[in-house]
């Protein structure tokens, strides 16, 4: 298996992508990574790594595509940067899947442009895992379609259905709308619309999921529009930070907290360690022509790894594949 890795994307770029490289060969023996950026910058990272150096390939990707470019006109234009020679290389079968920390318009663009969608899938979307009290949740859109229609939502089901099933291994995925009341009635007009076509798509949808229930455990695939999806994940990853810092501001408050603090210490380091989004690696892009997880932007080198595992397990559990089933099988039943 050969994962493509973009070099120059994230905030701590090439450090993070090549260090977050060698972690991943190391972790999985048989896999195979092909690392793109300006050659000279890449080259000058790649050391102390003799035990799988035979297994890295580097690739010189002159162009950078950053946050300040326009998306769409820099995948068009910016040929030889490494998000494009990644989506092209995925396209081509040369590689079996993409990761990158870089501009999320650009990744996106590049998966529908330069890789190309599943047929029967308008949008792709992305779909971080997010904790919940049992493990994980997926929740799709993140951000990738602030406007949608309702046909975008139901086929968003199906491909959060196929990764939970794919690379999370449930059988039966519940797959839950978020709303802000439980009734099928209530919502705005999109979601109002979406319910029924929900109701009567190929996986085990459960209503409507309040805000308050998110993080309850009622749902393994909570779909929203982009727009929706954006507001939670980033109020999730606020409340998540102020949390933490409240309880430890507060254990270190006197001597008596700090004994215990101590004697806690093990579990706090759980929690943190199942809060943090360092352990999931990323957003992966559902709906394209291929794997590719997106990474964080503030990865480091441990989240990248992370990024490059998840990207691994979405190859193995053939999620690309099951989404088309699944599309197909929805628009065949819609005739």
């Amino acid at each position: 298996m050969r994962i493509f890795v973009d070099a120059m994307g994230g905030d701590n770029a090439p450090q993070a992508p090549v260090s977050g490289a060698i972690e991943a060969l190391r972790r999985f023996p048989e896999l195979e990574i092909t690392l793109a950026g300006p050659l000279e910058q890449v080259t000058s990272l790649v050391k102390d790594c003799d035990d799988v150096r035979d297994r890295l390939t580097l690739l010189d990707a002159p162009e950078v595509i950053t946050n300040h470019d326009s998306p769409v006109m820099a995948v068009r234009a910016k040929k030889q940067s490494a998000i494009v020679l990644g989506m092209l290389q995925v396209r081509d079968r040369q590689a079996d899947g993409f990761v990158s920390a870089g501009s999320t318009g650009a990744v996106l663009a590049g998966g529908m442009f330069r890789l190309g969608r599943i047929n029967g899938v308008e949008r792709p979307a992305l779909a971080p895992l997010m904790p919940n009290g049992k493990g994980h949740f997926l929740l799709i859109d993140c951000g990738a379609n602030v406007d949608c229609k309702p046909e975008y939502l139901q086929v968003f089901g199906v491909m959060g259905d196929a990764y939970m099933k794919g690379v999370m291994g449930l059988k039966e995925p519940r797959v839950g709308l978020i709303n802000i009341g439980a009734e099928a009635e209530k919502g705005n007009a999109l979601v109002k619309a979406v319910y029924p076509l929900m109701e009567q798509a190929p996986y085990c949808f459960v209503g409507n999921v309040e805000a308050r229930d998110i993080t309850g455990d009622v749902a393994d695939v909570l779909v929203a529009d982009g727009f929706t999806g954006n507001v939670v994940l980033k109020f999730m990853e606020g409340v998540a930070g102020t949390m933490l810092n409240i309880i430890k501001r507060e254990m270190l408050g006197d001597f008596r907290s700090k004994l215990g603090a101590l004697m806690a210490k093990p579990a706090f380091r759980r929690v943190k360690k199942v809060m943090d989004y360092t352990e999931v690696g990323g957003a992966p892009l559902l709906g394209v022509q291929g794997a590719v997880v997106k990474a964080h932007g503030s990865s480091n080198g441990h989240a990248i790894a992370c990024a490059i595992a998840q990207c691994v397990k979405m190859i193995d559990g053939h999620v690309v594949e099951i989404i088309e089933k699944g599309v197909a099988s929805m628009a065949d039943e819609a005739k």
